[in-house]
């Protein structure tokens, strides 16, 4: 047996729920600085044991964390851009550079999603936090603010 085959059952036979997480965690930490054939067979055991485990239908969100851990360790962050329009190269610049100092990142990845049922602005995610500066989201502060403020 490869060691990289045993840390991974070692560390999820003490787990009695796995999560997706968890199973992230462990295939990182048994990939990790491992290169060609090391690193091929590592996988190999990964799949191996995530179909013993009837576990290949979670593959997608396994993935997902597994990406989100490898980009945590690089100190790169994911923002997930919403807008009516394509974004700007100066505004992907000042976004970039805002998440930067704000999450203290290495690099930030601007995922671009065009919304046409946006009015205006833009819509953020990035670090299971939602900053909406919509048109229809201002609109909707304003209202509250104005018959909260009148009554």
């Amino acid at each position: 047996m490869v060691l990289g085959e045993a840390l991974l059952r070692t560390v999820l036979n003490f787990m009695t729920t796995l999560s997706n997480n968890d199973i992230a965690q462990a295939i990182y930490l048994t990939s990790k600085d491992k290169t060609g054939h090391e690193l091929a067979l590592s996988l190999k055991n990964v799949v191996s044991f995530l179909h013993r485990r009837r576990l290949l239908n979670k593959s997608e969100e396994i993935l997902f964390s597994l990406n989100k851990i490898i980009n945590d360790e690089k100190g790169v962050k994911i923002a997930k851009v919403s807008s009516a329009n394509k974004l700007h190269e100066q505004n992907k610049k000042e976004i970039i550079h805002l998440f930067k100092k704000r999450y203290l990142a290495k690099d930030v990845i601007i995922e671009e999603k065009i919304e046409e049922n946006l009015l205006g602005g833009v819509k953020i995610e990035i670090n299971n936090e939602l900053i909406d500066l919509t048109l229809k989201n201002r609109i909707y502060k304003l209202q509250e603010y104005l018959t909260t403020k009148y009554e």
